[in-house]
């Protein structure tokens, strides 16, 4: 689709019916569109779901800057209105849940409804450091991999196998999902995140109007959390603490960590419900 600089990747499940209602789903912060496929698989071609990989990552890391929760937001407007798909309910992960708030404040006439999932609301973060400091305390591993080459698609696989955030969770869906990231050649497959984009979005939702876009809503909106973060710690990136303050709805979900509530079975089935009943079908 055509936004600023270039064209986004845009990932569509149809639904089975014309004029069906349109999901739009984000992404995290270094992930791709095909991290929403198993919820597209329980959405079971009852609305049609929209997926893109955001500007610097998949088939949209050719996109220039600038980059920015801004940009994103600014992009998914671009998509809605140029498809004429709205009003959609929008819904994101992690950083796109952050972007999906920004978005509904800047874009209220593009959403019929907003679902957050394990993102969106402001965590509390070391002081004292750089931004690259910030964001791997935030997402540790996740930025290290960007920096790292993989001979071949196997070793990618085994790499992601052995995260404690898919033990005994590993299905065909997480694998096309982590392939989808890579890029270049063998023996020096990389991930498609530009580590430029990666440093822009994470220093962007620590603060500022992204970390207030929660608190401006021109709706209400859930939140689904996962108990576990990131490494499949005990502490997830929320709890009700730090929920207290957020003017959402917020709802616990059991057995997932942060990655699991969207790409595992029992997460990908809830969020799906969830989306259709915002949607209004049954």
């Amino acid at each position: 689709m055509p936004v600023a600089g270039g064209e986004l990747a845009v990932l569509r499940w149809p639904a089975a019916e014309p004029g069906a209602p349109v999901v739009l789903a984000l992404h995290g912060i270094t992930a791709n569109g095909l991290m929403w496929a198993r919820v597209a698989h329980h959405l079971a071609g009852r609305v049609t779901l929209l997926a893109p990989d955001l500007r610097g990552r998949g088939g949209s890391g050719t996109l220039p800057g600038p980059y920015g929760i801004g940009a994103h937001a600014d992009d998914v407007a671009a998509v809605v209105r140029a498809l004429d798909a709205g009003p959609v309910v929008l819904t994101g992960h992690s950083m796109g849940a952050f972007a999906a708030a920004l978005t509904a404040v800047r874009h209220p006439d593009l959403l019929s409804a907003l679902l957050l999932v394990d993102g969106g609301v402001g965590f509390p973060v070391p002081a004292g450091l750089s931004p690259d400091e910030l964001i791997s305390a935030v997402i540790g591993p996740a930025m290290r991999r960007l920096s790292m080459t993989f001979p071949d698609r196997a070793a990618y696989r085994e790499f992601w196998q052995r995260h404690p955030a898919f033990a005994g969770a590993w299905s065909p869906w997480a694998d096309a999902y982590i392939q989808r990231d890579l890029v270049g050649e063998e023996p020096a497959l990389r991930s498609s995140c530009r580590l430029d984009a990666v440093r822009v979005d994470g220093t962007d939702q620590l603060g500022g109007a992204v970390a207030d876009a929660v608190h401006q809503l021109p709706r209400p909106a859930e939140l689904l959390w996962a108990e576990r973060g990131l490494m499949d710690e005990a502490q997830g990136l929320y709890d009700e603490r730090r929920l207290a303050g957020a003017p959402l709805r917020p709802t616990r979900v059991p057995g997932t960590n942060h990655y699991t509530i969207v790409v595992g079975d029992e997460g990908a089935r809830l969020v799906a419900g969830r989306l259709l009943a915002a949607a209004g079908v049954s």
